[in-house]
């Protein structure tokens, strides 16, 4: 069997840059190789012809190298691999990244319109990887990875829940994580209209029965990590606020992604993936299920 990566795209941004500082820890985490890609086309129509556009294809090279010396020297047990590519950004990222463990990429989160991995870029490559894709902040730094941060993942029990979950007991695994699984319910999805009274018996009734799946659907993969310490919140709200919410300072943040096999829209995420991607702090993971 082939050797799998850690895949991280980088563009000289400083979203990518710490996109390959979180990636290395994680292929040292995971005791595997890194592999960067660096798609130079997709610099092609951000950058001035000529000299200014010499210069600046210099200035990337250069903090790539960089960034992979320093890798090195923190990290001297990662194989690291790869270079660039003349392909465009998210066919090169999705190439690169098939069969492999990991992509990871930088992203700005809210407030930036452009650059490599926003919207452009980071929107198709996550609604169309096969496996698991990360997005850091360019804050991030791997002296986080020394403190006591909880792995946070969100759970939707009414769809396919369990890589979600196989990833976040992974990561709380490895890092000697708390994991804290949460899945968000609403009281009021059972009421034809708002201003219609609840009934305390049915939000009970209800609860109970969220509670109930949610254990069985948590125990299983417990079982396989006894080691992970768990917490599980059973919360009553809006999913993105109140997954944001639980997430505020946690290592990592886990969340799902449909597979529309039969569905072609280029960008279809959904709006509590969406969400997450652009607003939250911690590193998010976006894991595919059916």
């Amino acid at each position: 069997m082939a050797a799998r990566h850690v895949v991280v795209g980088v563009d000289g941004s400083d979203p990518s840059m710490a996109a390959v500082r979180w990636a290395a820890a994680e292929a040292a985490s995971r005791r595997i190789s890194l592999r960067i890609v660096h798609a130079e086309a997709s610099l092609s129509g951000n950058r001035q012809a000529g000299p200014a556009g010499s210069l600046h294809d210099e200035w990337v090279r250069e903090r790539i190298a960089h960034a992979c010396r320093e890798t090195a020297e923190r990290y001297p047990e990662v194989e690291i691999s790869g270079g660039a590519t003349t392909e465009t950004a998210v066919k090169a990222l999705l190439e690169a990244a098939e069969d492999e463990e990991l992509l990871v990429l930088g992203s700005r989160g809210v407030g930036v319109a452009t650059g490599f991995f926003t919207g452009s870029v980071a929107l198709p490559v996550v609604a169309h990887a096969t496996g698991p894709t990360v997005l850091v902040r360019e804050d991030w730094h791997p002296d986080t990875a020394d403190l006591d941060l909880p792995v946070v993942a969100g759970v939707d029990l009414d769809h396919g829940f369990d890589p979600v979950l196989e990833f976040a007991f992974d990561a709380a695994h490895r890092t000697g994580s708390v994991l804290r699984v949460v899945h968000m319910w609403r009281r009021s999805s059972v009421y034809a209209y708002p201003s219609a009274l609840p009934d305390p018996k049915v939000g009970a009734d209800l609860k109970a029965v969220a509670r109930e799946n949610l254990d069985s659907a948590v125990d299983r993969w417990q079982a396989r990590y006894p080691d992970v310490v768990t917490e599980r919140d059973l919360l009553d709200g809006e999913v993105a606020p109140g997954l944001l919410e639980e997430a505020a300072g946690a290592r990592l943040l886990v969340g799902g992604r449909r597979m529309h096999k039969r569905l072609k829209f280029p960008t279809l995420i959904g709006p509590v993936t969406h969400a997450l991607m652009h607003h939250a702090i911690a590193p998010v993971a976006v894991v595919p299920h059916e």
